[in-house]
């Protein structure tokens, strides 16, 4: 008994001494597997990070000159004699309007606004074209709202724009020697609006008769009269498409998620009422800048006193009859 323990305490204290070797012998500082291949991608990659960064391509770099270009800030052209001109810089803006047929709408004053896609935007630096458009609650010219109204003839540049008259609208996104312009077609299984399923409206730089567009008087029974007259600067418009004659229109109730957050589809779809007439979807205004330096567009002025009393009164004038339906 006591050889065959004292056998066992002498084979437990060399298993003992053989532990101790290994920890020895496999210390922190041994390196285990393809630990060479290891050191050299790690290299590889931060030599590729590096040589990235210094070109520019990396996707925050991408991202962020991207943004800078759209929200670049831009000059509106300035309307001396109140009418809008060929070559001027405008923006498309949908006023305000008190939407009965949704709950939940984008409310305020919506710019017409290019919208790159979302997954091309983090991977380019650069527009995608076709790229979509979207109504945004901004009253600041910036690179993605700014549209320059061009006309078929160019020696019209300079010119008048009038009601009947075709136009395009153009505009570079914040970037030198971009020009995209707005344009649309007829509707097909594979090509609408991704909310409505209306006909489509995008930016390209392709040049086509699908690039031209209309204004056209905001009441119907006017309409011929007004026919060849100059176009007001910041007047309420119908803006057509002519290969379509389809009305260019904000969908407040349906929202898009943007690059820029959430905001309104646009399409191209004439929305008229029970007596034919369209309605406030369709209306735009071709808004100009403002001379004075502390406001940057038209619609910044404050309204006049007239005006404020005015409704004032029609509000008032409503309340009573509501309260009882004899006032006249």
């Amino acid at each position: 008994m006591a050889t065959s323990t004292l056998t066992g305490q002498v084979q437990e204290g060399g298993q003992a001494r053989e532990r101790r070797m290994a920890q020895n012998l496999y210390s922190p500082r041994v390196r285990l597997g393809n630990w060479n291949e290891d050191i050299y991608l790690e290299e590889e990659l931060m030599k590729d990070f590096l040589e990235k960064r210094e070109k520019g391509q990396l996707l925050i770099q991408r991202n962020r000159r991207l943004k800078e270009n759209l929200l670049r800030p831009m000059q509106l052209s300035i309307s001396e004699d109140g009418y809008v001109h060929c070559g001027d810089k405008v923006m498309l803006v949908n006023s305000d309007y008190p939407e009965t047929e949704a709950h939940l709408v984008l409310g305020g004053d919506l710019s017409l606004c290019m919208t790159p896609d979302e997954i091309q935007a983090h991977l380019s630096d650069e527009l995608e074209v076709p790229c979509g458009l979207s109504a945004a609650q901004t009253k600041i010219p910036v690179g993605r709202n700014t549209f320059i109204i061009l006309s078929e003839d160019r020696n019209a540049m300079g010119q008048v724009l009038r009601y009947g008259q075709n136009f395009c609208l153009a505009i570079t996104g914040g970037f030198e020697g971009k020009m995209l312009y707005l344009s649309s077609d007829h509707r097909t299984l594979l090509k609408s609006s991704k909310r409505s399923w209306l006909q489509e409206v995008y930016l390209t730089d392709e040049v086509s008769y699908l690039n031209c567009w209309q204004a056209a008087f905001l009441d119907p029974q006017l309409r011929l009269e007004y026919e060849g007259y100059p176009i007001p600067a910041n007047a309420k418009v119908i803006i057509n498409h002519c290969h379509t004659n389809r009305g260019l229109a904000a969908h407040r109730h349906l929202f898009l998620s943007t690059y820029f957050g959430k905001e309104a589809e646009v399409a191209a779809h004439t929305h008229l009422d029970s007596h034919r007439v369209e309605k406030p979807r369709n209306h735009w205004m071709l808004v100009t800048g403002n001379p004075r330096k502390d406001l940057s567009t038209m619609l910044d002025l404050p309204k006049p006193p007239a005006e404020d009393s005015r409704a004032l009164e029609q509000a008032t004038k409503a309340l009573e009859q509501a309260m009882d339906p004899g006032v006249q």
